[in-house]
């Protein structure tokens, strides 16, 4: 049994997130913990949320509330939407835990104790009108490398382009709007990332199975222009972890924090012992999935995130683990994403463009979305939703292939021979190349599924559906019945075993489906098939069954044409 930590990127607790945020990191994730679950492994699926820094102070004061009562209730939100999703994870942990407190601080020290921190005199932008220095996500401008005008003072959206906020043209203060700025001196730690610059890049040659993507963001901030430039790690702000040294104070940094994307990282650490905690476990437990000093050596890592995301993850979140000398459990294997466009143009929180996960719950169940976010997820490129793909593939690939197959076999059983498996005459030579067929396409789909090529593998189970679907259009049993009941049986058991087949497949892509099949198929636990002769015959003569009800229902063109205005970001009257 093999050991697998899956971590996704943690979303930030500003607000609900769109489709995009979703199908970058969480729900292939999902996808690759349910699948190694299957498979017979062990697992454990962390996220969070990630609460500090400015977006976190930003949208408490704007939803007029003190930001830790923010942090709470968005939590809870992002919580059950995730369980809308039916994302599977072992524990959705949050960043401002005393786990992640105690850890980060513990980080800052060791990297101290390594010489790998200095304390850095710099200049940062003041607004009178706030009456406070600005952290870099407090300030807006345009970028100089790209021109985007609403750039932010760490790294531009646009271009992904890492910026201070000194280098933002027309800049303003993202609190009040003002440009009355003033550039003032003050103190923060720097983490001398270009001290590890080697070691990391030793790292990075060895990852020889990472995505094009991923290799090539990491290189490129590695290599290109200064190469990896020292990044600061504190910030002046009331909320977030007070600079320590592990538990001793920090002269100098009093009333500062740790910068979020320096504890948030960590937060992958912490949300184990979180996990631990919250079931009652003790550290030894979740120090087996992180130290390699103490059981973690036989794990296989795997994080999962938007591409906007690998820069720290490929080298600012290595340095500290490396820098601590400490032996931490390294990733293993970063899958990174593309982005999601919607319609002709961009996902917009502030223009209301575009489809927010809370929102399509409200729509349609969670299956639907699973299936068209995995089966067209940004991989190799950005990829765009638009609701006639989606209506599309909803109807052609749900209610058409899968659906209609299991309906079909199971309506037709109950009309000729009753709610259970029939007997019947033996498998002939059209069953016996079904078999074959499917046991070479389970297995390429099981290869699929391991290289975590979303795509292609939602391709493969689409075909074994399709198998399905062909064999009782071939056979035709309703015709058969007529001339030769005992092989129309045959046929019918056969249906019946591939309908319980179809569910233990499906399952990773549509929890929700699978379930209902299973349930109405009487089948207590899915487990995934070894031998695929021997699984279409599981359900033997006898088994009693139900008829499921309609699993996907068809998108009407009226349906198609309603939500496209309504998430236009148009307002309506």
């Amino acid at each position: 049994m093999a050991r697998h930590l899956i971590t996704s990127a943690i979303p930030y607790i500003n607000g609900i997130k769109h489709l995009g945020n979703l199908v970058g990191s969480q729900l292939p994730a999902d996808l690759f913990a349910r699948y190694q679950r299957a498979r017979g492994n062990e697992v454990l699926f962390l996220c969070a949320t990630d609460e500090h820094g400015t977006p976190a102070e930003l949208a408490a004061a704007k939803a007029g509330k003190p930001v830790a009562e923010y942090c709470a209730e968005m939590h809870a939100v992002q919580a059950e939407i995730a369980r809308g999703f039916r994302l599977s994870f072992d524990h959705f942990g949050r960043s401002s835990s005393p786990q992640n407190h105690a850890l980060t601080q513990h980080f800052a020290g060791r990297l101290a104790e390594a010489g790998l921190i200095s304390e850095v005199s710099e200049k940062q932008v003041y607004s009178h009108a706030d009456a406070r220095f600005l952290p870099d996500r407090y300030i807006e401008g345009t970028c100089p490398n790209c021109g985007y005008d609403k750039a932010r003072g760490d790294q531009c959206e646009n271009c992904t382009k890492q910026l201070d906020p000194t280098d933002l043209i027309d800049a303003r203060s993202a609190i009040s709007g003002s440009t009355d700025l003033e550039v003032r001196e003050t103190k923060h730690l720097y983490l001398r990332q270009s001290a590890l610059k080697d070691e990391l890049d030793t790292w990075i040659e060895s990852k020889t199975d990472w995505p094009v993507l991923t290799t090539s963001i990491a290189k490129k901030w590695l290599h290109d222009g200064d190469g990896l430039r020292d990044r600061g790690i504190t910030r002046d702000l009331d909320w977030g972890i007070p600079v320590r040294k592990g538990t001793e104070e920090w002269p100098g940094m009093e009333g500062k924090v740790f910068y979020v994307w320096f504890d948030a990282p960590i937060e992958y650490i912490a949300c184990a012992s979180e996990w631990a905690e919250a079931h009652g476990l003790e550290d030894a437990d979740w120090h087996r999935w992180w130290r390699t000093d103490k059981g973690a050596d036989d794990v296989r890592y795997t994080q999962f995130m938007g591409k906007d995301n690998v820069p720290f993850h490929t080298l600012s979140f290595p340095a500290t683990l490396i820098g601590s000398g400490e032996p931490w459990k390294m990733v293993d294997h970063l899958k990174s994403f593309n982005y999601l466009n919607y319609d002709g143009g961009q996902f917009s929180t502030s223009q209301g463009r575009g489809i927010f996960m809370d929102q399509a719950l409200d729509l349609l169940p969670a299956d639907y979305w699973r299936w068209w976010l995995l089966s067209h997820a940004p991989e190799s490129s950005d990829s765009e939703f638009t609701w006639e793909n989606f209506q599309s593939s909803v109807n052609k690939d749900l209610a058409d292939v899968l659906g209609n197959f299991i309906s079909r076999i199971t309506k037709f059983c109950r009309s000729k021979f009753g709610e259970a498996v029939p007997g019947g005459g033996a498998y002939g030579p059209a069953e016996d190349a079904l078999i074959a067929d499917l046991t070479t396409r389970v297995a390429r789909y099981a290869t699929l599924m391991d290289g975590m090529e979303v795509r292609k593998s939602a391709q493969e189970l689409r075909a074994i559906w399709v198998c399905g679907n062909e064999y009782l259009q071939s056979v035709a049993p309703w015709t058969t019945f007529k001339t030769d009941p005992d092989a129309a049986a045959m046929q019918t058991r056969l249906g019946l075993n591939l309908a319980h087949l179809f569910a233990v497949l499906s399952a990773p892509f549509l929890p929700d489906a699978s379930r209902k099949i299973l349930e109405s198929l009487n089948v207590g636990e899915a487990v995934w098939p070894k031998d695929q002769s021997e699984f279409l015959s599981q359900l033997s003569q006898g088994h009693a069954f139900e008829v499921p009800e309609v699993l996907f229902a068809k998108i009407s063109e009226e349906e198609c044409e309603s939500w496209k205005t309504r998430f236009s970001g148009i307002r309506q009257a």
